[in-house]
């Protein structure tokens, strides 16, 4: 079956032409919005568009960039309405002192979601193609995208990360080729200033990341804090959405857990996710009074060498169904 007929297909029709293009339709609408809630709403709408006016499409550019052209409008529509979605580190400094009450007053705000590996990567894709995949959905990329313009965010994402010609990214916004490039100059320039180079930014699948994430949890469920801070770098920073504080620094990542979170051995209980955004995660569990484990937390961690430099700590026991993962722990 060809990308253009003239015609108006079937529903299932059309669903089978846009199937292979769905997962990057998805990964780019969270790019966009920050949210996987919101990026499958945008999809629907895409592919719902898409349909509707495919009798329209004939084919003077690609079934993947016609598509992503009727997203990119879609999500600039919702972002009329739409506030950014920040992490608790854009919103202030750091916290300095892990005894005194904390603030709540962010925990309405609507957060930046994690995004499951499993809903945006092929499993046949190339080694090549998983590492720049992983790259541009990285958390601290999607966190800095969302202070950026909608526009400009849009610019950057189609030329950066689609590869996408000035010319293409002109005519789709309605612009001219200059007004795009320097669009796209000062969104690097944001981009750059918010989320510096990385080096030695490990990757999930590593092997010696596994081996460290079992001894992060082995340390968690033990309330080991000793040998939770071994494995922080000096410099490590942890976050807990809808909490809006975070703490910069082992020493006071250390304190806080102690005083709030890793009080007693047996509290909790960790279960592989699979990867969100590229990186390595993990799921928490909480034990009740009653001794079973619910759905806690989707913990997501950069590890920079041979340590965890960042952990970005979703409290949010909705996300567990995103993951396909179960409410409850196993009992044993």
């Amino acid at each position: 079956m060809s990308e253009a007929t003239g015609t108006l297909p079937d529903g299932k029709e059309f669903a089978e032409l846009a199937a292979p293009y769905r997962r990057e339709l998805l990964a780019h609408c969270y790019r966009m919005l920050g949210s996987v809630d919101d990026a499958e709403d945008q999809v629907q709408e895409t592919l719902l568009r898409a349909w509707r006016s495919y009798a329209g499409f004939e084919g003077r550019s690609s079934m993947r960039t016609w598509l992503h052209r009727i997203a990119t409008n879609s999500c600039l529509r919702a972002l009329e309405t739409r506030a950014r979605r920040p992490l608790p580190s854009g919103l202030g400094g750091p916290a300095t002192d892990p005894d005194a009450p904390l603030p709540t007053d962010g925990i309405d705000l609507p957060w930046l979601q994690p995004m499951p590996d499993s809903l945006v990567s092929a499993s046949d894709a190339d080694p090549a193609s998983v590492v720049l995949s992983r790259a541009s959905l990285r958390l601290a990329l999607i966190a800095a995208l969302q202070y950026l313009p909608p526009r400009q965010r849009a610019v950057l994402i189609l030329r950066d990360v689609l590869g996408w010609r000035a010319a293409e990214v002109a005519d789709l916004l309605g612009t001219s080729t200059v007004a795009v490039n320097s669009a796209l100059q000062r969104a690097r320039t944001q981009l750059t200033a918010l989320v510096p180079a990385e080096e030695n930014i490990r990757e999930p699948d590593d092997p010696e990341v596994a081996a460290l994430l079992a001894r992060y949890a082995a340390a968690f469920e033990s309330a080991d804090v000793a040998g939770l801070a071994a494995l922080l770098s000096a410099d490590a920073v942890i976050e807990m959405p809808p909490m809006e504080f975070w703490f910069a620094g082992r020493d006071l990542i250390a304190r806080c857990l102690a005083r709030r979170v890793v009080v007693r051995p047996g509290e909790f209980r960790m279960a592989p996710v699979g990867g969100a955004n590229g990186q390595p995660a993990l799921a928490f569990y909480q034990r009740d009074a009653s001794g079973r484990y619910h759905a806690h937390a989707i913990q997501l961690f950069e590890i920079t060498d041979s340590e965890i430099s960042r952990i970005v700590s979703f409290n949010d026991a909705t996300l567990f169904q995103m993951f396909s993962l179960p409410d409850m722990y196993p009992m044993t």
